[in-house]
């Protein structure tokens, strides 16, 4: 027997989310199957254990409906997950309010009358692991279904950061993507470096000092930059233990804004003196840096490396004023990115190279402020992606779809976060200033 492959075609006639009531929209829904030759013949391989794989057109999502939980912090395991599917941007999530009581198989003629396309069935089992079970409702049947371990106690930070690797699993079962949720963000406030999970819990110091971080590769550790005034180290800190190493240090001499290559054997970093400042890259266990651009007086930092190692976009003013180039991680071959870029054309700075390798995010000064853009590597067009308030310092989620970046919108400088897809944005972190952003890997797998 020929295998069989199923889409859930989206349907959204009408914004599941405060907007009409289901009753009204029943009568105007059409639920479209889309059988299994066609399906065959025209969707795209998709990776082992994919079962639904769904094609994301702009401006039309999946709509899904998270079942309510039987159970102690059911109702937190179904609010997390309703959640991380909403701020994936792929799925209108169906209020949970407006599901018919499901005892047994669900009844699927009443959901297709809410226009729902994926049902989320959860379950808590006794051994303390949860069940999800995705169901299919236009094919009437369950499509995937898995048990994940949740780790004691519940609630806690590991708890939570395991129930959104179930919704991450979940995403990847009907987009063949994993999802976005089992991320922490960091960033500085207050001149120390603190994390923050995807969907603005645990907002946690992580050092004593610092600024700048950025992630090491599967985001065991953090590196990050220390002005102290006497010899402002490169400081490399193991989240899981809390220990710290100096990496770089020198008396008299500025150390910013590291990097660390994907292959985690290289951190790349400015080195600032009387002289000017360059990019110098020396192995993360330890050795003699070595200087990889040659500014002459001007300035070369803010370097970001692209997914396959092999070459590094930064920021430097050897033109006059700052823009974006790239080069060879060793620095040749060096060329300017941004000459295509549009706005004030005199500061282009902040670059981050998305996980994909086909854009630079960077910032931009147009109209006398900062707004966020990207620049595609392929045909060089640019988009400015933000264009309320002051924006600074973006930096890629691991689906190359959503950027973090420090935003004056609100008043104080926090970080928001922005689809670039569509453009919806919200608010990540509140209270003090937040800024110089880095969003993790994605952090564990299920």
């Amino acid at each position: 027997m020929l295998p069989t492959t199923w889409c859930l075609t989206p349907r959204r006639l009408w914004s599941i989310l405060d907007g009409p009531t289901p009753r009204l929209a029943a009568a105007v829904l059409v639920t479209v199957v889309m059988g299994a030759s066609r399906a065959m013949a025209q969707a795209p391989a998709q990776p082992p254990g994919v079962s639904l794989s769904t094609r994301y057109v702009a401006g039309q999502k999946t709509a899904l409906i998270v079942l309510p939980l039987k159970g102690a912090a059911g109702d937190s395991v179904a609010t997390m997950l309703s959640r991380d599917f909403d701020f994936s941007d792929r799925f209108t999530v169906v209020s949970s309010w407006s599901a018919p009581t499901v005892n047994g198989p669900p009844n699927y003629a009443l959901f297709t009358k809410l226009g729902v396309d994926g049902i989320v069935q959860p379950t808590l089992l006794p051994s303390g692991w949860l069940r999800v079970a995705l169901h299919d409702v236009a094919k009437k049947a369950v499509l995937n279904s898995k048990d994940f371990p949740l780790p004691a106690p519940v609630l806690s930070p590991a708890w939570r950061l395991a129930v959104h690797g179930v919704a991450d699993a979940v995403e990847e079962w009907i987009t063949g993507q994993r999802g976005i949720a089992q991320t922490k963000i960091a960033f500085t406030r207050g001149g120390r470096v603190w994390t923050v999970d995807s969907d603005r819990a645990n907002v946690t110091p992580v050092t004593p000092s610092g600024m700048s971080p950025q992630w090491l590769p599967g985001g065991r550790g953090l590196v990050y930059s220390v002005l102290d005034g006497v010899r402002n180290p490169i400081m490399m800190s193991d989240l899981s233990t809390g220990s710290q190493r100096t990496l770089a240090s020198s008396a008299g001499i500025e150390h910013s804004s590291p990097a660390v290559s994907p292959d985690g054997r290289t951190v790349v970093y400015a080195r600032g003196s009387a002289t000017g400042t360059d990019l110098y890259a020396m192995p993360m266990e330890g050795g003699t840096p070595r200087r990889i651009t040659v500014g002459r007086g001007r300035a070369s930092t803010q370097p970001t490396f692209s997914p396959d190692g092999q070459r590094i976009a930064f920021m430097s003013d050897r033109s006059g004023h700052p823009e974006v180039y790239i080069s060879d991680v060793d620095g040749t071959n060096t060329e300017l990115l941004t000459a295509a870029a549009f706005g004030d054309r005199d500061y282009r700075a902040g670059p981050d190279w998305s996980p994909d390798g086909r854009v630079v995010a960077f910032q931009s000064r147009n109209g006398g402020t900062f707004q966020i853009m990207t620049i595609n590597l392929r045909d060089q067009s640019v988009k400015m992606v933000t264009s309320d308030g002051r924006n600074d310092d973006p930096s890629w989620a691991p689906d190359s779809r959503h950027l973090v970046f420090s935003s004056t919108r609100s008043g104080t400088r926090q970080l928001w976060i922005v689809d670039v897809e569509t453009g919806r944005s919200r608010q990540l972190t509140f209270g003090s200033e937040a800024r110089l952003s880095a969003w993790s890997p994605r952090l564990l797998s299920q």
